[in-house]
Order: C-alpha cells, then sequence, then structure tokens
C-alpha cells in the first residue's frame, strides 16, 4: 500500500520526444548531417543535344502538303448553283446592291473552283440534270413498301430521336446539305423538324430537300419530315459539297412596300392602312412558331375582308418581312405597310377586275 501511494506518473516533456524521433533519423540517414532524410544525391544530367534543323525537316510528313493540293480548290460535280439558302432566296429576283464586296467568297480564298457573284456560286458550264436524275434514282432504289415505311416512322418519328436536325428562318442552307449526309452515314433516315418562316410553305422545303440532298420524303406531319437516303446509298461515294465558312450578308433588294400602292391613290392607301391598324388581329404568330395554316386562313378572310392585319409581336423586324414576302406570293396579296411588328395586307384588285371581264 506505501509503495503504491509513493509510486508518481513521469512529468510529460514535450521537447524529450521530438529529439528522440530527430535522432533515429540522423542514425538512418548516415553520418552525412547535410542531406536531409529521403533525398537521394542527384546525378549530373547530361546537357541535351540541339537538333538539327535538317532533322525537322525529313520527319515531317510529306503528305499533309499534297493533301491541302488534292482538296483545294474543291471540285463539286453538283448541278446546281450553291447558295446560302435554297428555300428563302429567289433566284429570279436582282439585287440592286451588296453590303460586302463580292469578291469575297463565304467559302474561303481558293478553296472553291466556282466564283462567287454576290449571291451564288454558279455552275460552270451548263447544268447537266441527265446524270444527277439517273444517279438519284439509283441510289433510292425500289420504293419502299408500307411495312419499311412504318417501320422507319416508328423509329425516327418521335421527339427524342438522336438523328435530328432543326431547320430555323433561313431554310435549307448549303451546310445543311452536309449535315444530312453525315446522319446519312449511320442512319438510314433523318427527322427533320421545321420552326418559323420555312413552315409557311412545307411542299417547298420538301421539294428543296429531295432535289439538293438526293433523298425522299417518306414522312410529312404538320412541321416534322423523315428523309430517306435510299437503299443503294454509299457513304463512301457521297457528293462532294464544300462548307460555307461563314454567312454572307444579304444583299440590298428593291423597296417591298410602296409609298402607293399598285391600284390605289395615294388617299386611298392611307386609308387602307388606317382600316387595318385599327381592325382586329387575324392572328397573333409567336417567334419560331408553326405557321403551317396562316396561308389558308389569310385566304378564307379575304373572302369576307378587303383588308388583314397579323399581331407579330415579339417575332422581329426581320422575320416580319420574310412573312409578308412568302405571304405575297402565296396568298397572293399586297403588303401595304409594316409598323411595330403589325402586317396589313390588301387583297388587290384581281377579284373585281376578273368580275368586270366576266
Amino acid at each position: 500500500m506505501q509503495m503504491l501511494l509513493t509510486r508518481r506518473r513521469p512529468v510529460h516533456q514535450p521537447g524529450i520526444r521530438s529529439r528522440q524521433i530527430l535522432s533515429l533519423f540522423c542514425s538512418i540517414s548516415g553520418d552525412s548531417d547535410d542531406d536531409p532524410p529521403f533525398s537521394p544525391i542527384s546525378e549530373a544530367r547530361k546537357p541535351n543535344k540541339k537538333r538539327k534543323p535538317s532533322d525537322k525537316k525529313e520527319k515531317r510528313p510529306a503528305a499533309t502538303q499534297t493533301r491541302k493540293t488534292r482538296i483545294f480548290p474543291a471540285k463539286s460535280d453538283l448541278p446546281f448553283d450553291f447558295r446560302h439558302s435554297y428555300s428563302e432566296s429567289d433566284p429570279s429576283s436582282k439585287p440592286i446592291g451588296y453590303r460586302e464586296p463580292t469578291r469575297f467568297s463565304p467559302f474561303g480564298p481558293n478553296r472553291l473552283d466556282r466564283e462567287w457573284t454576290g449571291t451564288c456560286a454558279p455552275v460552270k458550264g451548263e447544268a447537266e440534270l441527265g446524270w444527277w436524275l439517273e444517279e438519284r434514282e439509283r441510289v433510292l432504289g425500289e420504293p419502299l413498301n408500307e411495312e419499311e415505311v412504318a417501320e422507319l416512322v416508328e423509329k425516327y418519328r418521335h421527339s427524342d430521336c438522336n438523328r435530328q436536325i432543326n431547320i430555323g428562318k433561313d431554310g435549307v442552307t448549303h451546310n445543311l446539305l452536309d449535315d444530312i449526309h453525315n446522319h446519312w452515314k449511320r442512319a438510314e433516315a433523318v427527322r427533320i423538324k421545321c420552326l418559323g418562316v420555312p413552315t409557311l410553305d412545307m411542299d417547298n422545303v420538301c421539294f428543296h430537300l429531295e432535289e439538293k440532298s438526293g433523298g425522299k420524303v417518306v414522312y410529312h406531319r404538320i412541321n416534322v419530315l423523315l428523309l430517306y437516303r435510299g437503299r443503294n446509298y454509299d457513304p463512301k461515294n457521297r457528293p462532294v459539297i464544300p462548307l460555307m465558312l461563314w454567312k454572307p450578308r444579304a444583299p440590298i433588294y428593291s423597296k417591298l412596300v410602296k409609298n402607293v400602292a399598285d391600284g390605289l391613290t395615294f388617299e386611298e392607301t392611307k386609308e387602307m392602312r388606317n382600316k387595318g391598324l385599327n381592325s382586329p388581329a387575324l392572328t397573333k404568330l409567336t417567334r419560331n412558331g408553326v405557321y403551317v395554316n396562316v396561308v389558308q386562313r389569310v385566304k378564307d378572310a379575304f373572302e369576307t375582308e378587303e383588308v388583314v392585319r397579323l399581331d407579330c409581336s415579339h417575332v422581329g423586324t426581320s422575320d416580319c418581312k420574310r412573312i409578308g414576302v412568302k405571304l405575297r406570293d402565296l396568298v397572293p396579296c399586297i403588303p401595304i405597310l409594316f409598323k411595330d411588328e403589325q402586317i396589313i395586307l390588301w387583297k388587290g384588285k384581281r377579284e373585281s377586275q376578273r368580275e368586270t371581264m366576266s
């Protein structure tokens, strides 16, 4: 009992433990106190020999130089003029000016064997459509039966399809053709969804897709298409489609809305514009919407009304003018005013002229 009471616990001294650990490391590392533990002496590195410039030239592959000479300038056998947009441009309308010099081709300098005119790159010589139509028929092969069409539609028509291309206000563009062939490498068909101004005339979109790409539209519902590549399609023998490096600026055309409409005086034109602004809107168009039924609705409205107003709030000024040009040709009618994103259309005097002549 007395021994247990006299026994005391040793007093902790903080510096003793660290000294013991340091002495242990010093004994392991050796007698040299200059070198820290776990750091072996680095050997002297030999200086790198400088490479001669002749070695670099020898190791450079010579295929890169020949590749550039083979690809550029690109030569394409497609028998149509290259344009930025095929469905939203009219080759018959000639511009009155350009916003950029015509010598700057959107395909790049010396990258295409065709000259850029400011609106298109025309075909050299006469366009041979015979071989293109024969080649297209050969690639398409026999037409699909109902079961094959139903299988393709069920596979590609859904919104979660990976093989989808969206078409906006520019319509069927030139670079879109290359995207279609890239999808055709791994899929028999591609799903195309149209939004905006091109939906006013979906038949025109289908026509240019079939004519420029060589495929076949096997499914068309509202603004969704399925473009089939053909039975005998070979991605290794796809046509050469040189890409546009940038979007060319739109040229300057003549004025769309005249100060005095054809067949009216200045006072009558002013009265028609005020009448259209005060009339209720036939429909309200949204930005990047689906305008499939707009043309028919305008035709039906002209049976009872003389002036029609379309509310294009939040659509944009450029899209309003595109819509007015489309309706002018499709209805047909005469746009007499674009103001505050409102389109005023006048049906003209064609019906009255026909009645008088009859």
